[in-house]
C-alpha cells in the first residue's frame, strides 16, 4: 500500500497573529479545558470512587471495576464522534461544540449529588456508568469540532501552532481537576474528603459549563463551514462519503492505526498509567502523587506549543513517530527509575528478596469478579490475593501437580493451605493466620506497606514524570493539525474525529484498565508496559510508511 497523499499547496504562510484569531484560540481552548476538568475528575478520583460506588465486590476487581467505567466513557467516544461529527459537517461547528459542552457539564454535575452503593445499591454503579457514556459521547464530538474550528481560523504556516492550543487542554483540564481535587483534600482533611468531600469537584462543574457555554456564544462559526455553505458545497451524507468510499475510509484507518494509537498509548501512559502507577503499586500518599503528576504537567505542559510550533517548521509526522519510538524504547528503564526513586524499599526488596508463587498452575485464576461471587479458595489464588492486595511484585514458578502452594521470598518458603471445600469458619481462621504469616514475611524481607515519605527521591521522580510528559507532548502537539490536513472541509469534522476518538477512547482509554489486569494476571509490575509498546511500534511503523507529510496542505478545498 503506497503512501496516502492529495497534497495541493496554497498561499504563502502569513505572519502575526489578530485579535480576532486570538479570541478564537481562547475560547475555543478554555470551553475544553472545562470539558476535560470534567472528564478526568473520575480518573483522578478512581480509588475513591470504587469505595463508594462499587463495594458490592472485592478490593482488587472493585478498582478494576472502577477503572472500566473510567473506560466506559472512551468507548463511547467514537460513536459521539459519529454523531456530532455529521451535525458538525452539516450545520457547523460552533452549534455542535456548545451541545457537546452541555452534556458534559450536567452529566459531570449529576455525578456530585449521587448516591453511592451503600444508599441505593446496584442503581448507583449503573447511574454512574451511564453518566460516564454520556460523557463519553459529548466528548465524541467535542475534540473534532474545536481543533476543526480552530485549524480553520487559521493561516497557512501555523496551524500546528494554533491547533496546539488546542491540545494542551488536555493535560490542563487534568491539571485542574488535579488542583482541584488537592485543594478540597487539604481544606476538608483526608477523611472528610474521601467520606463526601470529593462531591466538591464534580459540583463545580455547574460554575464551569455556565462560563464555557457564556464564552462559547461569543463565537463566530468557521469561516471555511461558512464558505461551504455560500457555495453549496457542504456534505449532505457526511458519514457516506467518510466511511462508505474507500479512498477517505483508507485515510481513515490509517489515521488510527498510523497515528492516533500510538499517540494515545503514550498519552495515557504519560499521565494516568503514571498515576496509577504511583497510588497502587508504589503506594505513595495520593496527595504527594497528585502534587508530583501536577508538578510534571505544569513543567510539560509548554511543550505541546513547541512541537505544534515546531511542526509547522519540519513536518507533523516525524515528530510524532519519534516520540512512538522514543517512548517504546524507554518505558522500562523509566519505570524501574520511577520504583527504585518513588519507593527504594520496595525496589530494594524485590532486588534482595525477591517473591516467587511456587504452585500448581492449573490452580491458578485470574482474579477478576465481574459479579462478586467468585470463590478463591485454591492455595495459589490464596497467596495471589495476598500479594495482589499489597502490590507486591512477584514471578510464577511451575510446582507438580496437585501442589500446595508456596510463597517464596528470598530464601525463606511460607506455606499457602487449600481452602476448597473447608467449613466457612475454619477458613477464616485458616486464611487470617496465613495472612499474618506472609504479611509477617513480606515485613521482615523489606517490602513497605506504604512508602516512605523520607526515602523517596521526590526531584528524581518529578523529573522522570516530567519525561514521560514531554512524550505526550511530542505526539499530541501536532496531531490536531496533521489529522485536519489529512481530509478535506466538508468531511473533515466526521472524519478525523472517529480515528481520533477511536484511538484515544479505545486504545488509550483502556490502558489503564488493561495495563492493571496484565499486572494482576502475573505479578510482574512492569508487565502491563508491553501493551502501550507494542501499540506505539506498531503506529511508529504504518504511520512512517503509509501517511503523507501535510503541513504544506491547503485545507480550504472541499
Amino acid at each position: 500500500m503506497a503512501a496516502i497523499d492529495n497534497t495541493s499547496t496554497g498561499s504563502a504562510p502569513h505572519h502575526g497573529i489578530t485579535k480576532e484569531e486570538r479570541k478564537v484560540i481562547f475560547a475555543s481552548s478554555l470551553g475544553t479545558v472545562f470539558e476535560w476538568y470534567d472528564f478526568y475528575l473520575y480518573g483522578s478520583l478512581a480509588a475513591i470512587i470504587a469505595k463508594h460506588f462499587f463495594a458490592g465486590v472485592n478490593e482488587t476487581t472493585s478498582f478494576i471495576f472502577a477503572l472500566l467505567a473510567f473506560a466506559a466513557g472512551f468507548a463511547v467516544r467514537p460513536f459521539g464522534a459519529i454523531v456530532f461529527g455529521r451535525l458538525g459537517d452539516m450545520i457547523g461547528r460552533k452549534h455542535t461544540f456548545l451541545i457537546t459542552i452541555v452534556i458534559m457539564g450536567v452529566s459531570t454535575a449529576v455525578v456530585g449529588f449521587l448516591p453511592g452503593y451503600a444508599t441505593i445499591g446496584v442503581a448507583a454503579p449503573v447511574i454512574l456508568i451511564t453518566l460516564r457514556l454520556l460523557q463519553g459521547l459529548a466528548l465524541g464530538g467535542e475534540y473534532g469540532g474545536a481543533a476543526t474550528y480552530v485549524a480553520e481560523h487559521a493561516p497557512k504556516g501555523k496551524r500546528g501552532y494554533f491547533t496546539s492550543w488546542i491540545q494542551t487542554t488536555a493535560t490542563l483540564g487534568l491539571f485542574l481537576s488535579l488542583l482541584v481535587i488537592l485543594a478540597c483534600r487539604t481544606i476538608l482533611g483526608t477523611e472528610a474528603f474521601e467520606a463526601w468531600g470529593w462531591r466538591i469537584p464534580f459540583l463545580l462543574s455547574i460554575l464551569l459549563l455556565i462560563v464555557s457555554v457564556y464564552i462559547r456564544l461569543q463565537l463566530s462559526e468557521s469561516p471555511v463551514f461558512l464558505k461551504m455553505k455560500e457555495e453549496g458545497k457542504s456534505s449532505k451524507a457526511p458519514l457516506t462519503e467518510s466511511f462508505a468510499r474507500w479512498e477517505n475510509l483508507k485515510i481513515v484507518i490509517m489515521a488510527l492505526l498510523g497515528g492516533t494509537a500510538g499517540q494515545a498509548v503514550v498519552w495515557y501512559t504519560g499521565q494516568f498509567y503514571a498515576l496509577f502507577f504511583l497510588l497502587q503499586t508504589l503506594k505513595i500518599d495520593p496527595q504527594t502523587a497528585n502534587f508530583l503528576i501536577a508538578g510534571s504537567l505544569l513543567i510539560g505542559t509548554p511543550f505541546f506549543i513547541v512541537f505544534g510550533s515546531l511542526s509547522d517548521r519540519i513536518g507533523r509526522k516525524g515528530i510524532i513517530m519519534a516520540g512512538c519510538i522514543i517512548a517504546a524504547l524507554t518505558y522500562f528503564p523509566i519505570f524501574h527509575a520511577l520504583t527504585q526513586y518513588g519507593n527504594p524499599d520496595v525496589f530494594a526488596a524485590q532486588e534482595k528478596n525477591p517473591v516467587t508463587v511456587i504452585a500448581d498452575q492449573s490452580k491458578c485464576s485470574f482474579q477478576f469478579d465481574p459479579v462478586g461471587k467468585a470463590k478463591f479458595t485454591s492455595s495459589c489464588d490464596l497467596a495471589k490475593t495476598v500479594l495482589a492486595k499489597k502490590a507486591i511484585p512477584y514471578k510464577n514458578e511451575k510446582a507438580e501437580p496437585g501442589a500446595i502452594a508456596q510463597v517464596r521470598i528470598g530464601d525463606k518458603v511460607i506455606q499457602s493451605f487449600e481452602g476448597t471445600g473447608m467449613p466457612a469458619a475454619d477458613f477464616k481462621a485458616r486464611n487470617d493466620a496465613f495472612v499474618a504469616t506472609l504479611g509477617t514475611g513480606l515485613k521482615d524481607a523489606g517490602y513497605p506497606e506504604k512508602a516512605d515519605p523520607a526515602k523517596t527521591n521526590y526531584p528524581m521522580v518529578l523529573l522522570l514524570l516530567t519525561i514521560l510528559v514531554i512524550y505526550v507532548t511530542m505526539v499530541y502537539g501536532p496531531i490536531a493539525a496533521w489529522l485536519v490536513e489529512l481530509f478535506p472541509a466538508r468531511i473533515r469534522y466526521t472524519s478525523m474525529s472517529l480515528p481520533y476518538h477511536i484511538g484515544n477512547g479505545w486504545f488509550g482509554g483502556f490502558l489503564p484498565t488493561v495495563a492493571f489486569a496484565m499486572v494482576a494476571a502475573t505479578g510482574d509490575i512492569y508487565y502491563g508496559l508491553w501493551y502501550p509498546i507494542v501499540i506505539a511500534v506498531m503506529t511508529a511503523i504504518l504511520g512512517t510508511f503509509f501517511l503523507p507529510e501535510t503541513k504544506d496542505r491547503e485545507i480550504h478545498h472541499t
